[in-house]
């Protein structure tokens, strides 16, 4: 695999490492808030967030590195993601 400069991997890396071990904190999503608009699947840099066939989200924590975008990006009346740490 070829990097950039200065980067240790391309987005999307997670994909193919399964390197949520590792993560600080993780995203848990309340789907009695979500509006599902979509934004957390489109912003998730390693695309973790994947829709369900009843139109909801789940989150693969396999592959999350729990760098908290969906978190943040979920629109402010909904906010359905907030982020946990991780107890290991």
């Amino acid at each position: 695999m070829a990097l950039g400069i200065g980067c240790t991997a391309r987005p999307g890396n997670s994909r193919n490492n399964k390197t949520g071990s590792w993560r600080v904190f993780y995203p848990v999503m309340d789907t009695e808030k979500c509006t599902k608009c979509g934004t957390c699947q489109l912003i998730c840099p390693e695309g973790c967030i994947n829709q369900n066939p009843d139109k909801t989200y789940s989150i693969d924590l396999d592959f999350c590195k729990g760098c908290g975008m969906c978190a943040e990006e979920c629109p402010d009346k909904a906010k359905a993601i907030h982020m946990v740490k991780e107890e290991k």
